[in-house]
C-alpha cells in the first residue's frame, strides 16, 4: 500500500508570488522510500496520491509589519495615513523597527513626491504621494486607529480554532502558488493516497499548515543617474535605452548552494529560500530592462529550468559556462557557472569563447614548473573558475545589412575568479583572461566589456592590472607567489584601454543631487564604489563593469546603495535584495569610429 511517511514545507512562511511545493515522502508498497510523485497516470500498487490546498480565514483582523512582514504590526506612520500611502508601507512592528527603517521610508516618501507617469496621474501604487516632511506614528493597538483607517488590514493568524474559522479550496496540486487573496490567511496543505479503481481514499490524510502569508518586499527602486550632466535619468520603468545606447547588467546572484542558514543566519529561512529568491531576482532582473545581462553563480539546473525559459518570455537569448569539476565533489546538476543573455531585439550571436582556467592551468605547470613541484602547483591553481566571452552584433533597424562597413560588434566578457585570499591564483586569472581579449582585439578593431565578480577589492593588484593596464613591481600583492607564476613581474600588464564604468561617478566635473549623492557612495582613494558585496562578515568592493574607453562611452549608471538603503541592522541577503551582491548596471554608447 502507498503511504506518507512524512510532509514538510520548505518554508514555514509563505509568500505571494512565490510558488510552494512541500516535501512528501512516501513509502511504497515494495517498502522502498521516495519523494517523487505518484499521479494517477501512473499508479503505484494500485493507488496515486492527490493533493489539497485550503486558505484559513477567520474574523478577527490585524495589520503586518512592512519591514519585517512575518510580524504583527503595533504602530502604523501618520504621514502614511495622510497622504495615502499604500498600507503595506505604512505599518510597523515596534518603535524601533520604525525609527531604525526612517531614512529607508523618508526615501520613499521624497521619491513619492515626484511618481508621476505620464499622464501626469501618481503612481500610487508604487509609492504612494507624499508632499510634507510629516513623521509621526500612531499606535495600531488602539482599536479606534485601525478601524477608521481609509487603508484594509489583514487577517490574524489563527492561534485559537473558533466557530468562526472557514475553509476555502484553493487549489488541487502539488504545488500552489499564494496570490494577493491569500495575504495574511494561513495555508493548509492536505495529500491523500487514493485508490485507482474505486477513487475511495486508502487511510488518512496527511496535512501540513503553514504561518501567514505574506506579500513579497519591495525594495527601494534604484534610478538611473545621467553622467554626461544631467540629473535623473528617471525610474526603472522605461523599457529599452535610448537610440544608440544599450545597457549592461552585471550580477552576482547567489548561487542556492552557497545561500546556507550557517553563512546567512541573519536573513530569515524564508528570504533565503530558492523558491522565493529565484522570483525576487527574476523581478529584479527584469526590472532592470538590460541588453545585455551578465550573470555569475548561476546553477546548471537554474539555468536550465528556470532562467533561461524565463528570461526567454522576455526577450533573451541565453548562453551559459559552467564551471569545471576538477575540485567539486557536489552534484553535478548544481554546479555554477556564468550566464550572458542578450536581447534578441537588439544583438545577433556572434561567436564564443569558453574560458577553462583548470586547463590554462594545466598548460602553464607543463611549462614553467618543474617535474616534482607539478602536483603542488596544480593543487593551488586548479580552481574551477571559467569566463564566458561573447561576440555580439548590434542589428541596425533601417539599414542595409549588405554593407559590412556599417557592422558593429561588442565583445562580452562574462567571469567569476577565484576568491581573493589567493592573490596569485587570482592575478594569474585575471591576466590571463586579459590576454586571450588581447588576441581578440588584435584580430578586430571592437569594443570590449569586462564584467563580473572578480573577488578583488580596488587597489589590489588584480584590480590595478584591469584599471592600470599593469602592476607596480613592488606591489604588495606579489610578495605572495609560492609557485613564481607572476615572475617577471613586468609581463603582468595588458594594452586593452580598460577603464571601470562606475569610476565615472568620481570623475565627472558636474554638479547635481543625484551625482553629490553617488559620490558620497565612492570611494575617493580608488574612484570605486564602497562596497558592491554586503554580508556580516565582509562588505568592500568585488563587482566592476569595464569597458574599452576608446571605443565605448558611458551615458548612465544604476545608482549606488547605501546603509540607509539597506537599513542599519541588515546585511545580504535580506527579504529586500536577495543577493549578497549588489547589480551594477551601465548604459554605453559606441564612439563613431575613426576614418582610416
Amino acid at each position: 500500500m502507498l503511504t506518507v511517511l512524512r510532509v514538510h514545507l520548505p518554508s514555514e512562511i509563505p509568500v505571494v508570488g512565490c510558488e510552494i511545493t512541500p516535501y512528501v515522502l512516501l513509502k511504497r508498497p515494495d517498502n522502498s522510500v521516495s519523494n517523487e510523485d505518484v499521479v494517477e497516470a501512473a499508479p503505484v500498487g494500485g493507488c496515486y496520491m492527490t493533493y489539497k490546498w485550503y486558505r484559513i480565514q477567520t474574523d478577527r483582523k490585524v495589520s503586518i509589519c512592512s519591514i519585517h512582514p512575518s510580524k504583527q504590526a503595533t504602530l502604523q506612520c501618520i504621514g502614511c495615513l495622510k497622504v495615502k500611502v499604500p498600507p503595506a508601507k505604512s505599518f510597523h512592528c515596534t518603535p524601533k523597527c520604525f525609527s531604525d527603517a526612517w531614512q529607508h521610508h523618508l526615501v520613499l516618501h521624497e521619491r513619492a513626491s515626484s511618481a508621476v507617469n505620464e499622464n501626469g496621474t501618481e503612481e500610487e501604487e508604487l509609492f504612494g504621494r507624499f508632499s510634507s516632511g510629516v513623521s509621526g506614528a500612531v499606535n495600531t493597538s488602539s482599536t479606534s486607529n485601525l478601524n477608521n483607517a481609509s487603508t484594509p488590514v489583514y487577517p490574524a493568524s489563527i492561534s485559537e480554532r473558533s466557530g468562526g474559522e472557514k475553509w476555502f479550496e484553493v487549489g488541487r496540486s502539488r504545488t500552489y502558488t499564494p496570490s494577493a487573496d491569500d495575504i495574511g490567511y494561513e495555508l493548509k496543505f492536505e495529500c491523500l493516497p487514493v485508490d485507482s479503481e474505486t477513487r475511495i481514499p486508502v487511510g488518512s490524510s496527511s496535512t501540513v499548515t503553514t504561518a501567514r502569508v505574506i506579500p513579497a518586499p519591495s525594495p527601494c527602486p534604484r534610478r538611473m543617474i545621467k553622467v554626461g550632466g544631467a540629473d535623473f535619468l528617471g525610474h526603472l520603468d522605461y523599457d529599452g535605452a535610448s537610440s544608440g545606447t544599450f545597457k549592461v547588467l552585471s550580477y552576482n546572484i547567489l548561487a542556492d548552494q552557497y545561500a546556507t542558514s550557517e553563512l546567512y543566519g541573519y536573513c530569515p529561512s524564508w528570504a533565503l529560500a530558492w523558491p522565493y529568491r529565484r522570483q525576487n531576482l527574476l523581478k529584479e532582473i527584469i526590472g532592470y530592462h538590460a541588453d545585455i545581462v551578465c550573470l555569475q553563480e548561476v546553477q546548471s539546473d537554474h539555468f536550465e529550468e528556470f532562467f533561461s525559459p524565463e528570461l526567454d518570455k522576455h526577450g533573451y537569448q541565453a548562453l551559459y559556462k559552467k564551471k569545471t569539476i576538477e575540485v567539486y565533489n557536489g552534484n553535478v546538476n548544481r554546479i555554477d557557472g556564468c550566464a550572458t543573455f542578450f536581447r534578441r531585439d537588439r544583438f545577433s550571436h556572434v561567436k564564443k569563447y569558453e574560458v577553462e582556467f583548470n586547463k590554462a592551468a594545466q598548460s602553464l605547470t607543463d611549462a614553467v614548473i618543474q617535474p616534482g613541484q607539478k602536483k603542488l602547483a596544480l593543487n593551488r591553481l586548479i580552481k574551477d573558475n571559467i569566463a564566458l566571452i561573447v561576440v555580439l552584433e548590434e542589428k541596425f533597424i533601417n539599414q542595409g545589412i549588405d554593407n559590412p562597413s556599417q557592422r558593429q560588434l561588442l565583445c562580452v566578457a562574462n567571469t567569476h575568479v577565484n576568491v581573493h585570499d589567493h592573490k596569485d591564483v587570482n592575478l594569474w586569472q585575471v591576466h590571463t583572461l586579459l590576454k586571450g581579449l588581447e588576441k581578440i582585439a588584435i584580430t578586430a578593431d571592437i569594443p570590449m566589456l569586462v564584467c563580473g565578480d572578480f573577488n578583488s577589492v580596488p587597489g589590489s593588484a588584480s584590480h590595478a592590472l584591469l584599471a592600470m593596464g599593469k602592476v607596480d613591481q613592488l606591489h604588495p600583492d606579489l610578495g605572495v607567489d609560492p609557485l613564481g607564476i607572476l615572475r617577471p613581474p613586468n609581463k603582468l600588464n595588458h594594452q586593452l584601454p580598460l577603464v571601470s564604468a562606475y569610476s565615472t561617478f568620481a570623475r565627472m566635473v558636474g554638479v547635481g543631487l543625484g551625482l553629490d549623492l553617488q559620490r558620497r557612495k565612492m570611494d575617493p582613494t580608488t574612484n570605486e564604489p564602497l562596497f558592491t558585496h554586503c554580508t556580516r562578515d565582509f562588505i568592500g568592493t568585488l563587482d566592476y563593469i569595464f569597458y574599452t574607453a576608446d571605443s565605448l562611452t558611458v551615458e548612465s549608471l544604476l545608482e549606488l546603495l547605501d546603509e540607509d538603503s539597506l537599513r542599519k541592522d541588515t546585511a545580504l541577503p535580506s527579504p529586500e535584495w536577495s543577493s549578497d551582491h549588489i547589480a551594477l548596471l551601465a548604459e554605453f554608447r559606441c564612439k563613431p569610429r575613426m576614418r582610416r
